[in-house]
């Protein structure tokens, strides 16, 4: 509903600013004059900058677009590219549209007016029935007021649902409702608006709000700049904001000069709302979480202490972002090595049994990989959760991640590892272990396919698959995700026949569509080239949806 309405409000100012600028450029249907633009800048530049300030609040939608990345399918491209066309929009529209009115109306009609754009569309758009140009305007008028309502109230209730979820307000604010989405939040937030429209005046309610949203900005530059000096490991934006520091710094500088140029009530709300949120935060919130920030990790290049919740926090927000493209975590489940034993194992012995393996890939002996895992775990580093251990080790030279998958169905001993890790696994028995070893060059890469681990042993149905599976083939696609990867047994008088006999090398595959691994007899054999298609193959093919799409409607086949 939305989308139609903001295509409808495009659509009526895209009529609008074409029928006027042809109208004001032709000068055969309005009447225009040089004084009507004349004097340009009659409040000189502080009247230019204060109104700069109270219009601002127009621009909020650009963090509305950020408070809902959480529901946004892949947020590292299409949040900023939908921040570049929504500006860009919207000072097409604004500029182009302000000119037409002062060109049409004149500076002393359009001061006056209450519908400057109606009024406007009535002078040029002659041809239409009467009054149906002004009809139009309305009809546009009501179509944004209505997406406006919705989408600033939809994005304004995820900032409490955001805070309470981190224990910033009540967690009543944080429950979502039967179809996923904050009710309390939203309730509370409508309330709110509501209050403030009948409760203010509209312009000093788009004074403060433009403050508020001046302020936002300024803090917004100001994390940036945080963010990128500390230079967490974990820290791994998807986009990176261009001109460093200097486009942050001028965010920082021009949202306190307009806020200046408001006035007193705009800067002293400003100010408000700052020591309103220092008191919240030492009255209730203090003594229900434990967070400091990134600036410790700025502090500890200065010889201070740093903070390593952040470090988890980053983890947890790339768990829901997933791997990217270039990441090939496909790949690594793929050919990793699989340990599948039925007795109890120490961790200790499968750290020294997957160091072994990975010894063979890796330009490291497997005494050297062993400490680094074991230095991880005995750190606190390795995260444990739902019967499953991720151990984990970056080492100079590595060019390409490798995996150990490790599946102990009498659980693993965890007596030798300490308090810390046994009481993250609680009650649950270790039934699940990975272990990966990556590069220095690319953290970001590492905690990703980490992160990817994580989320896909957090699933409900995770253990249950995991321990059902019957060979090692299984279990590496228990781990891959279900759009990325197909299984297709290889069977006559099926589409399929056409496979047996064929070479790897021979098959007509999608671009970026692979054969990653094949059970025959029970064993599972990672393909070359030159090999050769068996009736009673069973192949694990990974790839894009669509390659994998097609092939499942050529041969047959299920993800």
């Amino acid at each position: 509903m939305i989308r139609v309405l903001v295509f409808a409000v495009l659509a009526i100012l895209g009529f609008f600013i074409l029928h006027g600028v042809v109208a004001v450029v032709s000068q055969g249907l309005v009447e225009t004059h040089r004084t009507q633009f004349t004097p340009f800048f009659s409040q000189g530049v502080d009247g230019l900058i204060g109104t700069v300030g109270l219009v601002f609040v127009s621009y909020v939608g650009l963090t509305q677009v950020a408070s809902l990345a959480e529901e946004v399918e892949h947020p590292d491209r299409n949040i900023p590219l939908g921040m570049v066309l929504a500006l860009a929009t919207v000072i097409v529209v604004y500029v182009v549209g302000v000119y037409i009115m002062v060109a049409v109306l004149g500076t002393d009609a359009l001061g006056q007016s209450l519908t400057p754009v109606a009024d406007a569309a009535g002078k040029f758009a002659t041809w239409l029935p009467a009054g149906a140009g002004v009809v139009l305007i309305v009809a546009a008028a009501v179509a944004a007021f209505a997406s406006m309502s919705n989408t600033g109230i939809l994005a304004a209730s995820r900032y409490p649902l955001a805070m309470a979820r981190d224990h910033l307000l009540p967690e009543g604010l944080a429950k979502l409702g039967r179809f996923r989405t904050p009710v309390h939040s939203t309730i509370m937030t409508a309330v709110l608006l509501i209050a403030f429209i009948l409760v203010l005046d509209v312009v000093e309610v788009a004074k403060l709000a433009s403050a508020l949203q001046l302020l936002l900005f300024g803090l917004i530059n100001i994390a940036v700049i945080v963010m990128r000096e500390s230079h967490i490991e974990s820290y791994d934006p998807g986009f990176r904001s261009p001109l460093y520091p200097w486009v942050q710094v001028a965010g920082i500088a021009f949202p306190l000069i307009l806020v200046a140029e408001m006035g007193w009530l705009a800067a002293l709300f400003s100010i408000g709302i700052v020591a309103a949120s220092i008191g919240w935060y030492n009255y209730y919130a203090r003594g229900r979480l434990v967070r400091d920030g990134a600036i410790y990790h700025v502090f500890e290049r200065l010889g201070r202490r740093r903070y390593a919740g952040l470090d988890r926090e980053l983890r947890d927000i790339m768990k829901e972002k997933g791997v990217r493209a270039e990441d090939l975590f496909d790949h690594v489940v793929a050919r990793a090595f699989v340990i599948d034993t039925e007795e109890t194992a120490d961790l200790s012995r499968i750290i020294h049994q997957a160091s072994g393996l990975m010894a063979q890939r890796v330009p490291a002996t497997a005494e050297q990989i062993a400490e680094d895992i074991s230095r991880g775990v005995k750190m606190g580093g390795t995260p444990v959760s739902h019967g499953s251990a991720l151990l984990h080790a970056r080492l100079p030279g590595v060019d390409v991640s490798e995996l150990v998958i490790v599946r102990c169905k009498s659980a693993v001993d965890l007596s030798e590892t300490g308090e810390y890790m046994s009481r993250q696994a609680g009650d649950a028995p270790i039934q699940a272990v990975f272990v990966l070893v990556s590069g220095e060059s690319d953290p970001g890469q590492h905690l990703r396919i980490l992160a990817q681990l994580a989320g896909r042993i957090e699933d409900e149905d995770f253990m249950d698959e995991w321990l059902a599976c019957t060979d090692e083939q299984q279990l590496k696609e228990t781990l891959l995700r279900d759009d990325r990867f197909m299984s297709l047994e290889l069977k006559t008088e099926t589409p399929s026949e056409a496979l047996i006999g064929s070479a790897l090398k021979d098959l007509r595959m999608p671009e970026g569509s692979l054969v990653a691994l094949i059970r025959r007899r029970g064993e599972t054999l990672v393909p070359r080239g030159s090999t050769v298609l068996h009736e009673w193959d069973r192949l694990t093919i990974i790839g894009e949806p669509l390659g994998l799409k097609e092939l499942a409607e050529r041969y047959g086949g299920h993800s």
